[in-house]
């Protein structure tokens, strides 16, 4: 595996290819938040420089390139596998009824002999990554790990966009399958929150959408454990994320809040909320956050020092919470992984890995990781 690391802004435009090997990449993984990128001309230019690789990424609330996080730029990973290969497939959401539908179609364009991981980039408002999640699991064998990420805005949230053999587009998912005989991938994922306050019924929820908890309008409930922070929603909801779980003996899963209407008096999230199951608020600190970024690393970690790319995903909300601080929990990565590992990532609305009660969950708040070996 060789890889080269790139980083493109409005004046420099792309800067550190090394264009003798260009035509060699086999995979271009890129995170971006800037107006410029979402044009034809932009990834044509992108495609340009590397004409034979396929080339994949989302937009971020926060692009990831070794232990650095940047905005209002783009970043880039170019690889060029030594005894594997890549395939590329996307749906558009416009064209299924239901998410659960668009995994599985997503997992059938991908199996194949050596399929050993799958790396989804979605919509990050569009979709319901919980019945996404579903659909892979169920298509995809045993033996094939899963993650990936709902694509990010920064903190506006109003559109998301991914980028899958052509120019960024909305409404999209795509998933990049590695293949290889040789090939070794394992996932971890972590998150460090805790929950306080009383745990509460949910009442009425439909798919992702929360309407009402131990009957009580959930939008006002909410707003009354957030305080002065209620009148900065939804973007300060990524602060306070929600536990759920279907019974009391279920693996709690984290629920970042995307949106609120005013009018029904809902919470909308990023991934399926129980109804008739438990809720508690969460909180956490900036130690727990760094610490738990470090065993997700561990989890995942095969070899020492073996040479090897890792793909982040880790939450808006953890950026939120850790401030200037953030970079430090990809130091802890840096520190765990060893110095020929090649990290690239984002952060997101959402993160799909293989912990939970399916083989593949939407988890939001988490540092997850997967580190990919030839």
């Amino acid at each position: 595996m060789v890889s080269e690391q790139i980083r493109w802004n409005e004046k420099t435009s792309w800067q550190g290819i090394d264009e003798s090997l260009a035509s060699k990449r086999d995979l271009v993984l890129v995170f971006f938040d800037h107006p410029d990128c979402l044009t034809q001309e932009w990834y044509q230019e992108l495609s340009r420089h590397y004409p034979n690789a396929i080339i994949a990424g989302a937009s971020s609330s926060g692009s990831v390139l070794e232990t650095t996080i940047s905005d209002n730029d783009a970043v880039a990973t170019a690889i060029t596998f030594e005894r594997s290969r890549v395939q590329c497939t996307s749906k558009k959401v416009a064209d299924f009824s239901n998410m659960e539908a668009l995994g599985s179609a997503l997992g059938q364009d991908l199996l194949a002999d050596q399929l050993r991981h799958v790396f989804i980039l979605s919509d990050g408002l569009m979709v319901n990554g919980s019945e996404l999640a579903r659909g892979l699991s169920h298509v995809l064998p045993d033996g094939v790990s899963i993650t990936g990420g709902m694509a990010g805005d920064g903190t506006r949230f109003e559109k998301t966009y991914v980028i899958a053999q052509g120019g960024a587009e909305t409404g999209v998912v795509a998933a990049i399958g590695i293949y290889g005989e040789t090939l070794r991938a394992r996932s971890g994922c972590s998150a460090g929150w805790e929950e306080f306050g009383a745990e509460r019924r949910i009442t009425h929820a439909e798919g992702n959408v929360l309407y009402s908890i131990d009957d009580r309008p959930a939008l006002e409930l909410y707003k009354s454990y957030l305080g002065e922070f209620a009148a900065d929603l939804p973007g300060s909801g990524l602060r306070f994320p929600m536990s759920v779980r279907n019974n009391p003996d279920s693996t709690p899963l984290i629920r970042t809040l995307l949106a609120v209407d005013e009018e029904k008096q809902s919470l909308t999230f990023a991934g399926d909320i129980p109804s008739g199951g438990l809720c508690r608020l969460m909180k956490t600190n900036m130690d727990k956050l760094i610490e738990h970024a470090g065993l997700a690393a561990e989890a995942s970690k095969m070899g020492h020092e073996e040479e090897c790319l890792v793909l982040l995903v880790s939450c808006v909300g953890r950026r939120l919470v850790l401030g200037q601080l953030c970079e430090e929990e990809l130091e802890i990565i840096r520190e765990t992984m060893g110095d020929k590992a090649v990290i690239t990532g984002f952060y997101s609305y959402g993160e799909l890995s293989e912990v939970g009660e399916a083989r593949c969950s939407l988890h939001n708040q988490t540092m997850t990781l997967v580190s990919i070996y030839e």
